[in-house]
Parts: C-alpha cells; sequence; structure tokens
C-alpha cells in the first residue's frame, strides 16, 4: 500500500518538480545560446544548444506521458519563467562581450576623461550642441564588466551627465581582451555565486 502510496505521489508532484527543473535548466542554457550567438562565440552556440535540446526532450517526454495531470503545465510553464530569469541572470555574472559607452556632459569633462584614462580606457572626446548649449560627447568601448567602474565614475565626476551603453559585437582595437578573459569569466561565475 505504501508503494502504491508512493508511485502516486511521485507522479502528482514528483515528475511536475523535474519538469520544473529540466525546463529551468534547458531554457537557461537557450537564454545563453541565445545571447552567445548574438556575440559571434560560435564554438559555444552549438555545444550550448546540444544540452538544450536534450534536456527539453526529456521534459516534454514526461509531460506527454503524464497528460492528465495538469500540475505537470504549471510545472513546465514556472520551469520556462524561471529558466529565462536565471539564464538571463547568469549571462549578466559572466559579463562577455564589449560595450561603448557614450556620455554627454554639459559642464567640463576634462576631469573626467582624465580619470578614464587613468584606468587605461581609450576615450574619444568630441564637441557637440544640446539644447542648451555646448555639450561634450565621450566615446569610451570597455568590457562588459566594467560598466559598474565606468558609472561610478560618472557620478562622482558629471553626476548630469546623460549616457548611454550598448553592446558591440566586434571591436578592432588591439588592447582589448581576448578569449583567455572569456575564458575566466565563467570561473569568475562559479566564484561569485559561492559568496
Amino acid at each position: 500500500m505504501s508503494e502504491l502510496f508512493q508511485q502516486e505521489w511521485f507522479t502528482l508532484y514528483g515528475i511536475p518538480v523535474l519538469i520544473a527543473l529540466a525546463r529551468i535548466a534547458d531554457v537557461s542554457i537557450g537564454t545563453l545560446r541565445i545571447i552567445f550567438v548574438s556575440k559571434g562565440l560560435r564554438l559555444w552556440a552549438p555545444i550550448l544548444g546540444f544540452f538544450e535540446v536534450t534536456i527539453w526532450l526529456l521534459a516534454i517526454s514526461k509531460v506527454m506521458e503524464n497528460l492528465t495531470n495538469p500540475i505537470n503545465y504549471i510545472a513546465y510553464a514556472i520551469g520556462f519563467s524561471l529558466g529565462n530569469y536565471i539564464g538571463m541572470f547568469i549571462e549578466n555574472r559572466l559579463a562577455i562581450g564589449m560595450v561603448v559607452v557614450r556620455i554627454i556632459t554639459k559642464r567640463d569633462s576634462h576631469i573626467l576623461v582624465a580619470a578614464l584614462r587613468a584606468l587605461k580606457y581609450s576615450v574619444t572626446v568630441a564637441d557637440a550642441e544640446g539644447n542648451a548649449g555646448a555639450v561634450n560627447i565621450i566615446f569610451t568601448v570597455i568590457k562588459r564588466s566594467s560598466i559598474a567602474v565606468v558609472r561610478e565614475l560618472i557620478a562622482k565626476h558629471n553626476p548630469l551627465a546623460v549616457y548611454s551603453i550598448e553592446d558591440v559585437r566586434h571591436a578592432s582595437d588591439p588592447s582589448f581582451p581576448t578569449e583567455i578573459s572569456r575564458r575566466s569569466r565563467f570561473s569568475q561565475l562559479f566564484r561569485g555565486m559561492r559568496k
């Protein structure tokens, strides 16, 4: 009797949990795969795609075997939602790639530019005309992992500056990071999650 109860309990609750976990895993991997494709990481995208589709097949087969249990559908949807969130969280922790930061300052930008250059960022400054008069436009291409540092510098030296940050797929400057630094991002992710 207890064995029958355990089997029913597993069918009603255990399988939905497994389905949700499988969907979290495969959607997280899928989110990373799409981001890697957009960043031109050709090696990682197909490897992640293999694991993504394998896990998805396992999850969908369990749903199809147990169509009478509506909890399976809810677990499938919850797993999909959480997988998107976790995939974006992981990608944010990895901070792979380069971004261009465009800063528009109304007041003198020399101190901010000097602070950026002191950190070895390549900086280009242009004079421009805004709605309220003369402005400086500062351009710099940095690693995504350095965004917080640059934001702090902007807040410290030109708190009223307007800035935008955009992804860069390729940058030709030879001083930019190489593939080695990309690999180190994976170890940093797991180190950060243990904290």
